[in-house]
């Protein structure tokens, strides 16, 4: 019995091995956070190796992509960080939304949140020094202290939908 669940399991991750996720590779960049801010070089080395393949419309995928169901997870991990922040989306956002996006990356990457530990473990050049957190920390508040001189304030904060009322 145990024989006969091996080959199954095995004949399952070999018919898998053929089925493959779409690839994040569109390089559409119409909407990129740089048509709308500068991004000095030194912060784009530092997008390129610890953001950019989660928070883009262009991963470079590793090897191990290619292994099911590793491609799954790894896709499933990509839809993910691009539904929370896209670089290459940024300016389709509304102003509230650029303002909030921002404040979040400033405390994930300050509370060594971001990138996340899972993906430094394998890509130890991700891993960001305390300089480079301070580089891309201070280049997004820079582009907030923008929006902040250019909108008036209360266009800056998320508005919240209010809640239902009940009425019977």
């Amino acid at each position: 019995m145990i024989k006969k669940i091996f080959i199954v399991l095995l004949v399952a991750l070999l018919v898998i091995q053929f089925i493959r996720p779409a690839k994040n590779n569109s390089g559409e960049k119409g909407k990129d956070i740089t048509t709308l801010y500068a991004m000095p070089n030194n912060v784009k080395v530092i997008v390129d190796k610890a953001c950019a393949d989660c928070h883009s419309n262009n991963t470079q995928y590793p090897w191990y992509a290619s292994v099911q169901p590793l491609g799954f997870w790894l896709d499933d991990h990509v839809k993910e960080g691009k539904k929370e922040f896209n670089f290459n989306e940024f300016a389709s956002y509304r102003i509230a939304k650029q303002n909030h996006k921002l404040e979040e990356i400033i405390e994930q990457v300050k509370e060594e949140e971001m990138p996340l530990p899972s993906y430094t473990i394998i890509h130890k050049e991700a891993d960001l020094t305390p300089a480079e957190r301070a580089t891309l920390t201070q280049w997004c508040q820079s582009i907030m202290d923008t929006l902040k001189a250019n909108y008036p304030a209360d266009s800056l904060k998320l508005k919240r939908s209010p809640a239902p009322t009940n009425t019977k």
